[in-house]
Formats: C-alpha cells, sequence, structure tokens
C-alpha cells in the first residue's frame, strides 16, 4: 500500500490495533527509494470522530512531549486538530515481548531481568514527571534484534492528581490489571504498574498467566482476592530471590510491593548480577 496524510508517505501498514493502526512511512520529501525510519499512528476511520479515540491519542501527545527516556517511545510529531488525526514516531525494527514469546521458547531468568530492568527504567522517568503508565503488558513492551526495550502506548497514561474511570482502566490493562483499579481503598498509582509489570515477569517465567479467570470481570476478582500459585512450583528453574521479588510485585496491598520503579530497578540490577551466570548462549 502506498497513500499520504499530511506530508507522510506511508508504506506499509504494521500493527492494527483497536483504536489505531501504525504504519511505516517516510516524508513526502525523502529521496525515491530513500530508507523509511518513521511511524506513524492513526486512528481509524470509523474513531476519527470518537471523543475517547482522540483523546487518548491526544493524551500520548502530550505526555510524550514532557517524558523523554532511551526506553519510552518517543513522540516526534503531532497531528490532531483534524481529520485524520495522527502522530509521528521513530521507526522501531523488532517485535513485541507478546509476539517473540509466541514464537519462541521461555527466556532464561537472566534475559527476563533484562527486560524488566529495562521497562522499569521507563516506568521511573514517567513516575519522576508525575505520571503512571496505565497499561503496563507484553504488547506494549517492544525488543529490538539486540534486547533494547521500549516501551509504547501511552494513551492510558494517567498524571499522580488525575482521577481514573474505571471503565478506561480496565479497557487499558486487561489481565494485568492491579486489584486497586477495580475496588480498594488505594487509589491506581505508579505501584499499580509495578504490579502489572509483576504479572508480566510471572507469564515470562512460568509460561502462563499468575491468575486465568476466563472473564475480565472473573479476572479482576481473582487480582484481588486469590495468591497465585507459587511461581517455583510451577517454575523449578526461578532462583528463589527472583521469585520472591515477582511475589512481592503482585501483592494485593500496594503498601508490600516495591514503592517506586528506582527502588525496583536497584533490585532487578542486583538479580542480573546474580544470575548472569545462567544466561543462555
Amino acid at each position: 500500500m502506498e497513500s499520504q496524510v499530511g506530508t507522510w508517505q506511508l508504506l506499509e501498514r504494521f500493527r492494527h490495533g483497536q483504536w489505531a493502526s501504525v504504519y511505516r512511512a517516510r516524508p513526502m520529501n525523502a529521496s525515491i527509494g530513500g530508507t523509511a525510519a518513521y511511524a506513524v499512528k492513526m486512528l481509524h476511520g470509523s474513531q476519527q470522530q470518537d471523543h475517547m479515540a482522540i483523546g487518548m491519542l491526544a493524551h500520548e501527545a502530550l505526555v510524550g512531549r514532557q517524558v523523554s527516556h532511551p526506553h519510552l517511545i518517543a513522540i516526534l510529531e503531532s497531528h490532531l486538530k483534524r481529520v485524520p488525526q495522527f502522530l509521528v514516531m521513530p521507526w522501531l525494527e523488532g517485535t513485541t515481548l507478546q509476539d517473540y514469546t509466541a514464537a519462541r521458547r521461555l527466556l532464561d531468568p537472566p534475559a527476563v531481568l533484562w527486560i524488566a530492568r529495562q521497562t522499569a527504567e521507563a516506568m521511573s522517568a514517567l513516575d519522576q514527571a508525575g505520571w503512571m503508565h496505565g497499561d503496563i503488558k507484553p504488547s506494549n513492551i517492544f525488543l529490538s534484534p539486540q534486547g533494547h526495550v521500549t516501551l509504547l502506548d501511552l494513551g492510558f497514561a494517567r498524571h499522580r492528581d488525575e482521577r481514573a474511570e474505571v471503565s478506561r482502566t480496565i479497557a487499558g490493562t486487561g489481565y494485568y490489571l492491579a486489584p486497586e483499579h477495580v475496588g480498594s481503598t488505594y487509589r491506581p498509582d505508579i505501584r499499580s504498574d509495578i504490579y502489572s509489570l509483576g504479572v508480566v515477569l510471572y507469564q515470562l517465567l512460568a509460561g502462563r498467566l499468575p491468575l486465568e479467570g476466563a472473564t475480565l470481570e472473573q479476572m479482576a476478582v481473582e487480582h484481588q482476592q486469590t495468591a497465585p500459585p507459587n511461581l517455583r512450583r510451577l517454575a523449578p528453574h526461578v532462583p528463589p530471590r527472583v521469585a520472591e521479588l515477582v511475589h512481592r510485585m503482585l501483592a494485593k496491598d500496594p503498601l508490600r510491593r516495591p514503592q517506586s520503579p528506582v527502588e525496583l530497578v536497584v533490585e532487578l540490577v542486583r538479580l542480573e548480577i546474580e544470575t548472569f551466570s545462567e544466561r543462555a548462549a
């Protein structure tokens, strides 16, 4: 396919999401046959008049302008005042963590820790600017061929002073949501992102989700009330200290989790060093 939006030539569709698609693109003034090094995220035609979809795209543009980090997706341009609404981002070579694990065997613990630490560093940049990501899950964690992590999709990010709408939050986090998103004395905050990353780690290490309700409603109840199976019973190869950290990240009470991404990064670095010799060739 080839088409044009604004000053950008769309070459092919790379990802198709609920609200928008991501296209490989290049500037219209680029030389013919030049390397396409950009991505355009554009709302579907059916969403071009949807206030929620437009708001999410605008929200992503706002956060992307305020927070810059090597492990966080950069927003280079935003076009939101008229149809079609779209964002321009760097083109990333690689695949999402979701697609990577679907096509390959389980990652070894040191590789999982490496991915988690890079993701937590992006979360820390958001936290220091007053934001939480709000949608940590494998499809939003992008891996380059060299293993560099980029945290994607800032549309559900929320400032610490902003109250969440429950329906919006559930739509964002799905099977990775923290208990406080749907019923708790605590408001969701950066520790909710730490819980979601804990779900991702458990899934990477055990090959299954920690809780597996048949519906999102059942999952919400289980995340509030049901303890996940002991990780080392499912995956005996996981070092005890790694399993202990994952279970702390999955604590129902946010006060029992690591209290910040900075604290989490320190623990992950220590565990990376401890398990380095176990890394697969």
